[in-house]
């Protein structure tokens, strides 16, 4: 993530204006007006993901319009998705209205005027509505309806976001493409799991879609240590056999995948000074370790020093061992 605007930067007088302009280059151009105070404060980050470019913002109370005028004379045909983080939201579209929750997902399109008050914060995600294998008049009942993030496909592309913006650090330029792909086969099943219209999906989108899930779930149960290839492909109503085989198509085994995951969790509660007086064998049982040799074989392995040596490492002198960056929703 690039931060390319912060307010701190800008006399309080010109921030809004600037504002304005960071977001027209990042996202599509609208016009603002301050609501209550004076002074505009607020920041944005981006990540280009080659079609697809992933925005994480914050900001004070405004007005914003995407109007016929500004529509004429920029319009990237994108499709926006916003997945609201906090504060207060009202947006209309298309002679629809709605007031999204933190937590929830409002699709909005760059063709058409739109108006909204914002305070708070958001992630957003556009890209050429071009891209979206979806008939137009099914993504059009989608837009400006508040979606639930917190469940099914909505809370996995929620999630993924999330990933996105918090570990923007760890991923490298060619990490983008594939980042890119994952975005918008996420994107797309979340618009067909809303439409009910699954069947719609490309069967290629529909296999990364159910390794995305897969790995999530796996990520969510890293903590029980008695998990195993069988449970998970249970889970997911499909044999052992073929979930074996769609690990294979990446490169990585389930067991394999599943160690290097829980080994990089203990590595970050090692590193974190908050978890410093947590005892290193209670970090490894944590996380699916429960035999201290075992965890400490495994992460010694890994990263060529025993988890006390690194803890020491990190805390004491400020030097970490090189963790692999990695795509969320994809094996290292």
């Amino acid at each position: 993530m690039e931060k390319v605007f912060d307010s701190n930067d800008f006399p309080a007088r010109d921030a809004l204006s600037a504002w304005e302009k960071a977001t027209a280059d990042a996202v599509m151009p609208t016009s603002f007006k301050l609501v209550g105070d004076n002074v505009f404060r607020g920041w944005v980050s981006t990540m280009s993901l080659g079609a697809a470019q992933v925005s994480a913002m914050a900001y004070s109370s405004y007005l914003t319009s995407r109007t016929p005028k500004l529509i004429r004379v920029s319009d990237p045909e994108i499709i926006v998705c916003c997945v609201t983080n906090c504060g207060s939201h009202v947006v209309e579209q298309n002679r629809k209205h709605t007031t999204p929750r933190p937590g929830e997902l409002v699709f909005l399109e760059s063709s058409h005027p739109f108006e909204s008050y914002a305070d708070g914060g958001n992630i957003l995600i556009h890209f050429p509505r071009a891209l979206l294998p979806l008939p137009a008049r099914h993504i059009s009942q989608l837009i400006c309806r508040a979606l639930p993030g917190d469940q099914g496909m909505g809370r996995l592309l929620t999630a993924f976001l999330t990933h996105l913006t918090e570990d923007g650090p760890s991923h490298t330029p060619q990490d983008a493409a594939r980042l890119g792909n994952v975005s918008l086969d996420l994107v797309t099943a979340a618009m067909a799991h809303f439409l009910e219209r699954e069947s719609d999906i490309p069967p290629e989108s529909r296999q990364r879609v159910l390794y995305t899930q897969i790995l999530s779930f796996i990520e969510r149960h890293l903590c029980d240590s008695s998990l195993t290839a069988g449970e998970v492909a249970a889970a997911h109503h499909m044999s052992v056999r073929s979930l074996h085989r769609l690990f294979q198509q990446h490169g990585v085994t389930v067991r394999s995948w599943m160690r290097s995951q829980r080994l990089e969790r203990c590595r970050r509660d090692l590193a974190d000074p908050l978890k410093r007086h947590t005892p290193i064998q209670a970090i490894g049982a944590r996380w699916g370790f429960p035999r201290p040799a075992d965890f400490t074989r495994a992460f010694r392995a890994v990263h060529g020093i025993t988890p006390s040596n690194y803890r020491n490492q990190v805390l004491h002198h400020g030097t970490q061992a090189g963790a692999p960056s990695q795509v969320p929703g994809t094996p290292g």
